[in-house]
């Protein structure tokens, strides 16, 4: 259709025809006027055009439409609806948006991008889902949740029928679109449905796609899945129908094509074990997947696909067996292709070598005989009414044969698996309504076009026929709706081509008829078309060919070519060859071929098999030809598409093309003329020319109000009723009437009249702008006049004040010139007249200088001359003294030498004299005498010694003898050494063993020191790099405070999905009506689930803690901050801590026995007793010496540790923490010196021992001597003289003196003993100091490594965290490190209190029993019959005596849980206290703990639990509710922690409160299991704010007008009235921004209302403000019309109400509106410019919270609202994204809006005291005594 005259003026923008883009776009540059037979045209380069036009010529050209409505995603919303307009839009969504989803009316146009897009994750079908179709960015998903809600809705079954050419992602579309209908609507149960649904496209994309020129992965068949709903519109299960395989492709592929994928995959496993029978080897081995000369797909891995196939087969419950079988059956294909067929000489017949290897394989693996198939290979048998006989067939004959064989054994394992596939889909459910997928071939035209190809184009044109009436019958019914007088339109009707290929005599029927004659030719075929045929007008004859036809479809006209036609519609197969496969040993083979029951076609995958049993006949007779081999394809082929057009007809369709932009494979690249072609084939111009007959363009009321009410009279705007003013604004503005009409709630228009509006519009904005322009430059120039003036004025006034100050100052400076001058000049002379006066004063005194100098001269030489006179005479008078005194010396030396060599002489004269020498001996004499007297004396001495030693020598002969046998035993016992020596040398051992230790302890010392000080540096070293780098510090906290969160998300995580779990299982229960209500203390699978996890929790008693040191150990060797957090580990400790007590109690006992043992000992001691006696005493005493040592160096220990814990607890800092583990490592040296010097006491005081009873030994010893005095020979000398010169002189110190009567060898046994004892110590001793060394190496290699992992984490958070949040960081880690040494303080302080709180809880039970007493003795009223009770209600309490205690009978239990929990309302206690339950329940608690009912309290406790989840599952939708029980939770957990008895929870409370904590049982895990129910309370909570306001985000925060008059409207297309949408005003209205606030207020009233803490309240509002953030940006995100500037303009002033209601509500602080961060940004983006450079880098820095996915879709989302703004550039965005290249963002599009914060429920204790409490009446709980 062509446009008016009116519109051809000058600068008007039309569409000319291109060769090569085939739409080239111009400008007019002179008006046309009606008859002109030259355009004047200019091009885009300013090159001019004179383009003719007229009847003989080109048409009028196209006019294009306004820039505003280029780019929309549904072309109907286009003003002027042709061929250059769609491809136009097509190709800028495609190129410079890369949006490959268009909408054209009721048609999805998908352009295959040929890459990866992000943008079908689940996060994106979760956008989708329940959103209208109209609502959304153009989606397959759109598509497909607007099938499923019809489907719901008007409870219709539903069909997509995907169409295109092969390479236009016809197949991903189509598995897309399940994805979608598997995830929204999966199987309600656990039958896993939907991903078998899923399961089942490898295996079909295996068996039935293939490479082709076009495409990778192209679809050689058509399928239509119905996937099943139920009721519940659940997926059920699916169903499968397949059409026209493309058989030949098994046997033959063109050049560069492959054949199916399976061949190749099985090759490319053909190595694994399972495949090694098949005989397999390369694919390029086998002329079946040879042909195409290229074997490989580029980035395809055959394997990998192949273990895939193999994973689905096996989900969807395909046996092994089977699967082996069907490998095998496509293996025998590939051998069958290579079955070599020789012919003979005459040409007529042919053979098969014997020795065929492929014929054996292909025989084996079949299960066949190879005679019989190597002979009906080669021969047919015919058939004749009278005879049968065999024929030989020629090679040729023989191979066709073969190659048909092979074609239907592919055929019949197709049909099979996919019946197999449907088996596996179906269910035992009844099917409710199904939606149906329909993926099948595009029209196809190539250069030679066979049967295949007629079949798919015939199946076209019927699909082609039914979207005709369908959009004919939707155009039809829109008219009907909205009441506008029906005019019928004139569209397209190929009815009458496909009478020419279906009617009778047809082309197909004359194709059937030709295959029945016996000789027919393709020849005779063609002529009989020719003749039949040749009058039509879809027909035609080619000129140059006799055996070719040419039909005239919808889309183009094609040229069929004859040859085999007949051939392929026949799908001839020998029945010989079939008849061998049906006698297979394989079952699976032999069922292939089976007949079937019925007629049914081979496409449909339905059909049963037929279970009848062939029996061969006795006689030959002539068999009938099977009637699935009589029905010939075309046949089978219309009665399957008859079927699919019924089914398409009795469901409501929708429609998906798809577009292939380029046949090179290149990823955003679009060619024209190609798309053209496929858009013309497909019938998406076909619905443009049938919306364009009528009225295209389509506008409600209040849309068409707001968007021209600018061209309305202000008299207008008055009236209320819109459409009134919009029917007086059209009549005034368009005055033909046909070019409108007014409907029930829309208007319509003809083609063009909206882009006429729309010029008005433009006009009038533009005459606008005009006036606003005339008026502000007028204002600006009266302004800019006034402030001229203004500043004239004023720079008068300054320039005069100027002039009289400059003249003021110049007199002023005159004067002081003048005072200058005198006061210069009076100095000048001045200090001339002091110069000379100083310089004659200076001339003067050098002058007396220098005589003076003169003087002082003369008198200085006259004294040097004297002082040198003097000092050379008293030089001469020296030397001369010095002379004369030598002479005197050497004459004094001359004469006494003369008198000494006179004195000299007279000696020796005298020394020769004999008087002399008498003088000499006179002594000697005397000498000699006495000598030789002493020595007569010594001589008779010796001879009487002589004579005793041969006297003992002979007497004591026997008693040698007997000695020298004792000392033989000795020897015996000794070994190989003496007595004494072992002992020595055990004794040295011992002695180098301590020196060993000694050295050890220093070295250790040493180490320690040198450790201790490079781990100080180290430590100063970071507490410096901390001081000097505070924004390290806070990067370090924020990292650490971000892994604390995902450590705490995870495990929230995992208590979300146990929750889940238990919700399911508890749902099972259900079902199945097994669950029953079991009053009082007994666990069902719920309970069991919730509270035991591990195992049944013990209630723990503080009776049975004992001593904690091992528990310390322990806890120090694990980690306290582990510990802390363990339950499991301190039930360990505690079971530890009784057996140490048992073991401690068992040795004192036995320490006792041994200490009276040696008492009663120590008193038998003053009579005679054995040697073994003593020992034994030694040795215990010894062992009781140990223990003591060992039990004081324990308490030591336990003490050093208490205090070095109790140290740590109170400090706060992370080098306090350093400190205190070297003040851990020092306590431990200091034992281990102490362990030393213990031992060191214990050798001592052996020694000791040693030396006593060696000298009581010599002490008896003697006594026996005295008693045996009458002996005549001593022992002692005996042994002596028996050793002799044997034996050194330190007779005395030798220990062979001790072994008189035996007793050395007792005392030696005892000595052993000992030093075993001592080397046993020593060896503990050393492996412990071994162990302790190891420990302290291990604790500094920790620290060291604590210390790197430290410096590592400060690096990393040194690049990532902001420095405006160094000073919040810091503070969050202060506040974490406090919470954290609470816990120590918290579980050191337990541990430390057990003993205190025995003795309290003993002291408190015996002043209970004086009160009973006393109280009994009193009491007047009588007891009551609860004998467990008695006495606590013996004696009625006053009120003011009420401990805060509420006391229950058992049997009341479920009445208490009934009553506070089941029943209750938040209604019936909103008067009370907050949280009124949770102190109630607390208050029993107490009581149970009061009385020691470990019982009662357990199951209190596990009642409590349960009956609260059975509330919050039956209430699971009610937010005041779940609101209410997270309330009570954590107070119940808050008050178990603040009356626990820990002092780490009682800092806060009062004295009263203190004394109301828990007596007797510790519930720290309980406390961890509310934790627990807290946190899945809390996601129930979040999950039903959710879901209250989901529906109100997009409407409130995108769509209401908080500023009036801002939001455009602009043109919509047939997709916002879609029958999605409700338009007649009956549906509900949208949501404003105050409706979401007022909802917001609601939730803070009712937390608030209920008690909630305000750090729960204001982590709530951070999740809940996230969803929000989440699910405006991901619809900003996936809508165009969203993103323009007045949208950011709205979107902003929304966003400062939410922060305004933050603040408001003391929730700023809570994290919610950081939460808002990226659409804040995402608000600003829309509204920033967008045009240079400086504009992308503000971009790029001012997008943090944004990914670059998420900037580049906003600014290719940007729409301008009218022709006065610009689109973001191609240029530009690109700019933007080379800046972000850098940034390692996610390449997830959309915000996750499941993604759920890490909850944490701080602690907070309650001010109220429990005696204080109330209790209603209302409440029934009478039965509740108070204590």
């Amino acid at each position: 259709m062509r446009n008016g005259l009116k519109f051809l003026l000058q600068f008007t923008r039309v569409w000319i025809p291109d060769p090569e883009d085939v739409w080239k776009p111009a400008e007019i540059t002179k008006d046309y006027k009606e008859g002109d037979p030259i355009l004047h045209l200019k091009l885009e380069d300013e090159s001019p055009l004179e383009y003719p036009v007229g009847p003989k010529d080109n048409p009028l050209p196209f006019l294009r439409n306004p820039d505003i409505l280029v780019g929309e995603n549904d072309l109907t919303a286009l003003s002027y609806l042709h061929e250059p307009a769609v491809l136009h839009n097509l190709r800028v969504r495609f190129l410079e948006s890369n949006h490959i989803y268009t909408y054209c009316g009721i048609v999805l146009v998908a352009i295959n991008p040929y890459e990866q897009l992000q943008i079908y994750g689940e996060e994106v079908i979760n956008a989708y889902s329940g959103q209208n179709m109209g609502d959304m960015d153009p989606h397959i998903f759109a598509v497909a949740e607007e099938a499923y809600k019809q489907m719901a809705r008007d409870e219709r079954n539903q069909s997509i029928i995907v169409s295109g050419e092969s390479g236009a992602g016809k197949t991903v579309s189509a598995k897309y679109a399940m994805r979608f209908f598997a995830t929204v609507g999966g199987s309600a149960n656990d039958t896993n449905v939907e991903e078998k649904v899923l399961a089942s496209s490898p295996i079909m994309e295996a068996i039935g796609n293939a490479k082709t020129t076009r495409n990778d992965n192209s679809s050689r068949f058509g399928k239509y899945i119905q996937i099943g709903f139920n009721r519940h519109y659940h997926i059920i299960g699916a169903n499968m129908r397949t059409y026209l395989l493309e058989k030949s492709r098994v046997v033959f592929q063109a050049e560069d094509e492959r054949n199916y994928h399976i061949f190749y995959q099985l090759c490319a496993s053909a190595s694994l074990p399972e495949f090694k029978d098949l005989a397999l080897t390369s694919a390029d081995d086998f002329t079946y997947t040879s042909l195409g000369e290229n074997i490989f797909i580029e980035g395809v891995n055959d394997a990998e696909d192949f273990e895939k196939t193999r994973e689905a087969f096996t989900l969807l419950s395909v046996k092994d067996s089977n699967q082996s079988s069907i490998f095998k059956i496509i293996a025998s294909i590939l051998h069958l292709g290579n079955v070599e067929i020789c012919a003979e000489r005459d040409g007529e017949s042919c053979h098969i070598s014997r020795d065929d290897p492929h014929l054996k394989h292909f025989c084996r693996l079949l299960g066949v005989e190879l005679q019989q198939m190597e002979h009906w290979l080669c021969h047919r048998k015919l058939a004749t009414a009278s005879e049968t006989y065999v024929k030989n067939m020629s090679s040729k004959q023989a191979a066709n044969a073969r190659d048909a064989l092979a074609k239907h054994i592919y055929a019949r394992l197709f049909d099979w698996i996919v019946e197999h596939v449907n088996m596996a889909l179906q269910t035992s459910f009844k099917q409710h309504s199904f939606i149906g997928v329909l993926d099948i071939y595009g029209f196809e035209t190539f250069e030679i076009n066979s049967f295949e190809q007629f079949c798919i184009n015939y199946a076209n044109e019927k699909l082609q026929q039914q979207f005709n009436s369908h959009v004919f019958k939707l155009e039809q019914e829109e008219y009907m709706k909205e009441q506008i007088p029906w005019t019928l339109i004139d569209f397209y009707d190929n009815q009458p081509c496909i009478d020419l290929i279906e009617a009778r005599l047809g082309i197909l029927d004359l194709l059937d008829e030709e295959c029945k004659v016996p000789k027919g030719t393709d020849q005779n075929w063609a002529q009989k078309l020719y003749g039949q045929h040749s009058s039509s007008a879809h027909f035609q004859k080619p000129r140059m060919s006799n055996t070719s036809f040419i039909i005239i479809h919808f889309a183009d006209k094609v040229e069929y070519q004859c040859e085999g036609f007949l051939e392929k519609n026949r799908d001839t197969v020998y029945e010989e060859q079939i008849n061998i496969l049906k006698a297979s040993k394989f079952q699976l083979v032999a069922d292939l071929f089976q007949e079937k029951q019925d007629g049914s076609s081979s496409s449909s995958s339905t059909s049963t098999k037929s279970a009848r049993v062939n029996v061969r006949a006795a006689k030959p007779t002539v068999k009938v030809p099977n009637k699935d081999h009589r029905k010939t394809v075309g046949h089978q082929f219309r009665s399957s598409l008859h079927l699919l057009m019924e089914t398409l007809n009795a469901t409501t369709p929708h429609y998906v093309r798809c577009i292939k932009p380029n046949d090179d494979k290149e990823a955003f690249s679009f060619d024209s003329r190609r798309a053209v072609q496929q858009l013309r084939a497909c019938g998406v111009l076909e619905t443009i020319r049938i919306s364009a007959a009528g009225y295209p363009s389509r506008w409600t009321y209040p849309d068409f109000f707001n968007r021209y009410r600018v061209l309305m009279k202000k008299s207008d705007m008055t009236i209320a009723d819109k459409k009134l003013v919009c029917k007086n604004l059209l009549e005034t503005l368009i005055k033909d009437p046909d070019k409108f009409q007014f409907g029930k709630t829309k208007i319509f228009f003809r083609a063009g009249q909206v882009a006429y509006l729309e010029k008005l519009r433009a006009d009038k904005f533009r005459s606008a702008c005009i006036k606003i322009q005339k008026t502000v430059r007028g204002w600006l120039q009266r302004v800019r006049y006034r402030k001229i003036r203004t500043a004239t004025v004023t720079l008068q006034r300054y320039v005069r004040g100027y002039l009289a100050r400059r003249y003021v100052e110049h007199l002023r400076l005159t004067h002081a010139a003048i005072i200058c001058q005198k006061q210069y000049r009076m100095v000048r002379d001045r200090r001339a007249y002091l110069r000379v006066r100083q310089a004659v004063i200076i001339i003067q005194a050098y002058t007396k200088g220098m005589f003076t100098r003169r003087i002082y001269w003369e008198f200085l030489l006259h004294h040097k001359a004297m002082i040198i006179q003097k000092t050379v005479r008293g030089w001469l008078e020296r030397k001369k003294f010095r002379r004369a005194r030598n002479a005197a010396i050497i004459i004094q030396c001359a004469y006494r030498r003369m008198c000494a060599k006179r004195q000299l002489k007279q000696l020796k004269i005298e020394a020769r004299s004999a008087e002399h020498l008498k003088k000499l001996n006179t002594g000697m004499e005397n000498k000699i005498v006495q000598l030789q007297r002493k020595m007569d004396d010594q001589s008779k001495e010796y001879k009487a010694q002589n004579e005793q030693l041969s006297v003992a020598n002979t007497s004591l002969s026997t008693e040698l003898t007997k000695t020298q046998k004792e000392l033989e035993q000795l020897r015996s016992r000794q070994g190989d050494g003496s007595q004494i020596t072992s002992l020595q040398e055990e004794l040295e051992k011992l002695r180098e063993e301590l020196q060993e230790a000694y050295a050890q302890r220093k070295r250790l010392e040493e180490e320690h020191s040198s450790e201790k000080q490079g781990l100080k540096q180290v430590s100063r070293g970071k507490k410096g790099h901390l001081f000097n780098n505070p924004s390290s510090a806070s990067q370090r906290e924020v990292s650490l405070q971000t892994e604390l969160d995902a450590e705490r998300q995870r495990y929230q995580n995992l208590l979300k999905e146990f929750s889940r779990l238990e919700q399911r299982y508890d749902n099972l229960q259900e079902e199945v009506a097994l669950a029953k209500f079991h009053p009082g203390h007994r666990r069902n699978p719920s309970n069991q689930s919730s509270l035991e996890s591990d195992s049944n929790y013990p209630s723990v008693s503080t009776s049975e803690v004992g001593d904690t040191e091992d528990s310390i150990q322990l806890v120090e060797e694990m980690g306290v901050e582990k510990a802390a957090m363990d339950i499991s580990l301190f039930m360990k400790l505690q079971k530890r801590v009784r057996e140490l007590e048992q073991e401690r109690k068992r040795l004192q006992i036995s320490l006792d026995k041994m200490e009276e043992l040696a008492k009663h000992k120590g008193i038998e001691s003053k009579t005679p007793s054995s040697e073994q006696e003593s020992a034994d005493l030694a040795y215990n005493s010894l062992k009781r010496q140990e223990l003591e040592s060992e039990n004081k160096k324990l308490k030591n220990d336990l003490n050093e540790l208490r205090k070095m814990i109790a140290d740590r607890a109170s400090q706060n800092s992370s080098s306090n923490e350093l400190q205190d583990s070297y003040n851990i490592l020092l306590s431990q040296l200091k034992a281990a010196n102490e362990e030393l010097e213990a031992r060191k006491e214990e050798v001592l005081i052996l020694r000791a021992q040693i030396v006593s009873n060696a000298q009581q030994i010599e002490k008896t010893e003697n006594d026996v001597q005295e008693l045996n005095n009458k002996q005549p020979i001593d022992k002692e000398e005996a042994i002596k003289a028996y050793h002799g010169l044997c034996e050194s002189k330190n007779k005395a110190q030798d220990w062979g003196y001790l072994n008189e009567d035996g007793e050395l060898g007792l005392a030696y046994q005892g000595l052993k003993q000992v030093a075993r004892l001592l080397e046993a110590q020593l060896q503990s001793q050393s492996r412990q100091h071994k162990d302790e060394l190891e420990a302290l190496h291990t604790q500094i290699e920790l620290l060291k490594d604590d210390i790197e992992k430290k410096q590592e984490m400060l690096n990393y958070t040194m690049s990532l965290s902001p420095e405006a949040q160094v000073e919040y960081s810091v503070q969050q880690e202060i506040t974490r490190l406090t919470n954290d040494n609470l816990d120590l303080k918290e579980l050191v302080e337990k541990l430390e209190k057990n003993e205190r709180k025995l003795k309290k809880q003993l002291r408190i039970y015996m002043k209970k029993v004086q009160e009973l007493e006393l109280n009994q003795a009193v009491a007047t009223q009588p007891s009551r019959a609860k004998p467990e009770l008695s006495r606590q209600v013996t004696v009625q309490r006053k009120e003011k005596d009420f401990e805060g205690m509420l006391e229950y009978y058992k049997e009341d239990e479920a009445l208490l849980v009934k009553s506070l929990i089941t029943d209750m309302k938040p209604s019936a206690v909103s008067a009370t206290v907050p949280c009124l339950p949770a102190y109630i329940l607390f208050m029993c608690i107490r009581h149970a703990d009061y009385i020691d009912a470990d019982q009662k309290v357990e199951a209190l406790l596990t009642t409590t639990i349960n009956a609260i989840k059975k509330v919050l599952k039956k209430n699971n939708d009610d937010f005041e509710m779940t609101s209410f029980w997270l309330a009570n939770t954590s107070r119940l957990l808050h008050c178990l922690k603040q009356y626990s008895g820990d002092e780490v929870f009682m800092t806060q409370n009062t004295a009263k409160q203190n004394e109301h904590c828990l007596k007797n049982f510790d519930l720290a895990e309980y406390r961890q299991v509310l934790s627990d129910l807290s946190i899945q309370i809390y996601q129930q909570l979040i999950k039903v704010a959710e879901g209250i306001m989901q529906p109100m985000i997009v409407s409130a925060m995108l769509e209401s007008e908080s500023i009036p008059s801002l939001a455009g409207v602009k043109p919509m297309g047939y997709r916002n009235r879609s029958s999605s949408m409700d338009n007649d005003g009956s549906g509900p209205s949208s949501y404003t921004l105050q409706a979401l606030i007022r909802q917001l207020g609601q939730f803070h009233s009712i937390m608030g209302e209920h008690g909630l803490d305000p750090e729960i309240v204001g982590q709530v509002f951070r999740q809940l403000f996230h969803c929000i953030n989440a699910i405006t940006l991901n619809h900003l995100l996936l809508c165009k019309d969203v993103c323009s500037w007045s949208t950011g303009m709205q979107l902003r002033y929304n966003i400062s109400q939410m922060e305004e209601w933050l603040r408001g509500n003391n929730l700023y602080q809570s994290k919610a509106a950081a939460t808002l961060e990226p659409i804040i940004q995402a608000a600003q983006l829309l509204q920033i410019k967008k045009k240079t450079s400086q504009d992308a880098e503000a971009i790029c820095s001012l997008c943090t919270a944004l990914t670059t996915h998420q900037i580049v879709k906003i600014l290719n989302l940007y729409t301008p609202l009218n022709e006065f703004e610009e689109r973001v550039t191609v240029s530009f965005i690109r700019n933007i994204q080379n800046r972000l290249q850098e940034r390692n963002d996610p390449q997830q599009l959309l915000v996750d809006t499941k993604h759920v914060f890490p909850v944490l429920f701080p602690y907070t204790p309650s001010a109220l005291s429990l005696e204080t409490i109330h209790i209603p009446a209302s409440l029934g709980l009478d039965f509740l005594v108070r204590v």
